[in-house]
């Protein structure tokens, strides 16, 4: 490729107009942290208060309640420092602005060839309509058709997704020039034709509504078309009649070649099911990456490449002249081996219910993150430079572009004994061996002495699906806190292997998502102690009355009241806000707990890790009650069980707490007024848990908690308070 790369940094010598500009915060970042500053040195205060005001002495109970206050101390410095971290994602933010129009004067059509990888991996849970959507958006992209190519890889071996696909190269030669013509946004079909009321070309609309009938009939039926097959007998004949999910050879079809010359001027179309056999491991979406870049290098070679989740369709036909913009750009670009646009949904709720969009790490973190060298590589929406992801350190001359060759001669490029031997997995391609492939990979990336750029456009670049219920959630939540804490503990750990390659910052940047799920045993042991303690009579904080209660008081105060205020800012709502700080208490007590077991019986030998795949459909009533901003439970998990658990004990203490209360005199009543923290902290947790009380005792529709669950719930919880009541 260096000889393109030649022609492209020539090109208009005259013209040198930064592509991009960045900007960082100037007054604001004084005031944050003086900010945070105020707020850390009350946190030492709440520490040297643990030190030198030991609880009341008794006698009887001196080591088990010397024990408890230990055991605050030690969760309290971990929240302490835990938040000093993320305040590091603060400190430095910056801002990314693209000049699109320099970049159409500077190179005109004259760009570099891009393809965009897209991965499915079961048509039951990722349904082949909602995949060609995203691959019909990424086909009408503003970018030379001719320099652009589309490849699907079908992890599932579907017939059905062939199916869908192969009618989805029909349907886009209209709409790709449709799209062109009329400039219409977003430009997956789906999206556009239900979000207007009034279409520019109803014959495009009844054609897509045909092709969409067609591929959902054939779906529900679990059956292609009999004519599809005679339609498209060389790619249906490369399934073998005893084919599975797990065990089949290569299936290789380039649907639509857009290299040849005299076709229509519409991209380039390719579907890939690598070979899978059940002895072979196939490394999950990781394996499906690496199988794309050797058969796409054969087939196109584009220097710039696009992954894509199937459930993210393309919002904004400019992102990829904006992600060039960075790439491009002479001055800066040349050290920036990938950009990163943040992971947004088009069917939140008004007041995200279950906290998806996570719009303070969109808004805020991820800024923090590039300010210190770069955000992290999230496995959707990034586009990178081949020889990067390739392997090639900084520094380094870029290679020649590989050979293109004929389709039927790479299938081997995508077999299970391909790699054996190889550096792919490890020195090439995306790395194996972690859920969350795409995190570790991104910092083995800047560790090679590259950096990253994240980039926000005005009109979001990529639009996904985010899950519906809480299950989902929290599986989903599972896996990327379990992923980034193996990260943590294995020799490509930010800690230790990052140390001298990367910022300090970004190292803390990698960090705080690395912490998440050990974080979850202080969250868990401190909303116990603190519920359990009021319960039992025990008081852990100060008086309200007293003067070492400020620093408790100012925390709580003014970090929950800045945590509002960077959401509001952010564009969030109070009451989205609100669920989103439920949603943090679910999560770490939780899926995030779980992580953490399973990561750790994972480096014991107990058990191996499993890559979940969340589902992207749902049930009609289930749809309707997400809509309505009503949380689905339905199914029995251990999760669920978990959540149950302790909310139901946080009610029964709460509630203990004020019974007593209320049934003692004015004099002893002052003894439960000294556990005012604990009763706020307590009550809190309570109206946190609403919607999940609802679930538990009062709904009767299916998405109500399981009626065993419930049971299990109440049970456990009265048999903690009852243990606590003979200690």
């Amino acid at each position: 490729m260096a000889k393109e790369d030649n022609r492209f940094s020539s090109a208009h010598e005259g013209d040198r107009e930064p592509l991009f500009a960045t900007r960082r915060r100037t007054g604001g970042l004084i005031a944050f942290r003086f900010f945070a500053a105020s707020v850390f040195g009350c946190i030492c205060c709440t520490w040297f208060y643990r030190v030198v005001e030991p609880l009341e002495k008794d006698e009887n109970r001196t080591g088990f309640f010397r024990l408890i206050w230990l055991v605050m101390l030690i969760l309290e410095i971990w929240f302490g420092l835990y938040w000093l971290v993320v305040q590091s994602l603060r400190w430095n933010p910056v801002w990314r602005s693209t000049f699109t129009d320099r970049l159409s004067r500077r190179y005109g059509n004259d760009l570099p060839r891009l393809d965009v990888f897209v991965c499915t991996a079961d048509p039951v849970i990722e349904p082949p309509l909602m995949v060609v959507n995203t691959v019909l958006s990424v086909m009408a992209l503003d970018y030379p058709p001719e320099k652009l190519a589309v490849y699907l890889s079908d992890d599932g071996g579907s017939q059905l997704t062939f199916y869908a696909l192969a009618e989805a190269a029909e349907f886009a030669k209209t709409w790709v020039m449709f799209c062109k013509r009329f400039d219409v946004e977003p430009r997956s079909p789906g999206a556009y034709f239900s979000s207007k009321s009034n279409v520019l070309d109803s014959e495009v609309a009844e054609l897509y509504r045909e092709m969409a009938a067609r591929i959902e009939t054939a779906t529900k039926l679990r059956r292609v078309p009999e004519e599809a097959r005679l339609k498209c007998r060389e790619g249906f004949s490369q399934w073998d009649s005893d084919a599975t999910q797990r065990n089949h050879a290569t299936i290789l079809q380039i649907l639509i070649d857009g290299r040849k010359e005299n076709t229509i001027a519409i991209p380039t179309l390719v579907y890939l099911s690598r070979e899978k056999r059940p002895e072979h491991h196939h490394h999950y979406k990781a394996g499906s990456m690496n199988a794309l870049l050797r058969v796409s290098s054969k087939i196109t070679c584009g220097r710039i490449i696009l992954n894509l989740d199937c459930d993210m369709y393309a919002n904004n036909s400019k992102s990829a002249l904006e992600a060039l913009c960075i790439l491009l750009d002479e001055k800066e670009g040349k050290e920036i081996a990938f950009v990163q646009f943040p992971q947004f949904y088009d069917n939140l709720t008004r007041n995200d219910l279950y906290g998806s969009m996570m719009r303070v790490i969109a808004h805020v973190e991820f800024n923090g993150l590039d300010g210190n060298g770069g955000p992290l590589y999230i496995g959707t929406g990034c586009f990178h430079r081949r020889d990067v992801i390739c392997g090639r350190k900084y520094g380094e001359e870029e290679e020649e572009e590989d050979e293109i060759v004929e389709a039927e001669k790479i299938k081997s490029l995508a077999s299970c004994t391909y790699e054996k031997g190889s550096e792919w997995g490890k020195e090439m391609g995306v790395k194996y061996g972690c859920p969350v492939e795409d995190v570790i990979t991104g910092l083995a990336i800047q560790c090679r002495g590259w950096k990253s750029a994240y980039l926000t456009p005005k009109k979001e670049a990529f639009l996904g699906v985010a899950p519906t219920n809480l299950h989902q959630m929290l599986v989903q939540q599972k896996r990327w806190s379990e992923g980034d804490f193996q990260i943590l503990l294995s020799e490509y750990s930010p800690v230790w292997y990052a140390q001298g390659k990367i910022s300090f910052g970004l190292i803390l940047g990698y960090c705080c998502y690395c912490l998440w799920a050990p974080s979850s045993v202080p969250v868990l042991l401190y909303s116990l102690l603190t519920s359990l303690c009021l319960f039992k009579g025990i008081p852990l904080f100060p008086k309200v009355w007293s003067w070492w209660f400020i620093p408790f008081g100012y925390v709580a105060i003014a970090v929950n009241t800045y945590s509002l205020a960077e959401f509001l800012w952010c564009g969030g709502t109070l009451r989205g806000w609100w669920n989103e700080q439920r949603m943090w208490l679910y999560r770490r007590t939780s899926s995030f707990l779980f992580g953490f077991t399973d990561t750790i019986l994972k480096k014991l030998g107990v058990s191996e890790s499993a890559f979940v795949i969340t589902a992207k459909v749902a049930e009609e009533e289930a749809a309707e009650r997400y809509e309505k901003e009503v949380m689905e439970f339905g199914v029995e998990s251990p999760m669920f069980l978990l959540l149950g658990t302790l909310g139901m004990l946080n009610l029964f203490c709460f509630a203990a707490a004020v019974m007593r209360l209320m049934m003692t005199t004015s004099r002893e009543a002052g003894g439960d007024l000294t556990m005012g923290l604990q009763f706020v902290i307590t009550g809190l947790l309570v109206v946190l848990n609403w919607p999940l009380y609802q679930g538990m005792l009062l709904r009767k529709d299916k998405g109500k908690m399981p009626v065993m669950v419930t049971v299990k719930s109440v049970v456990l919880a009265l048999s903690a308070c009852t243990f606590i009541v003979f200690l």
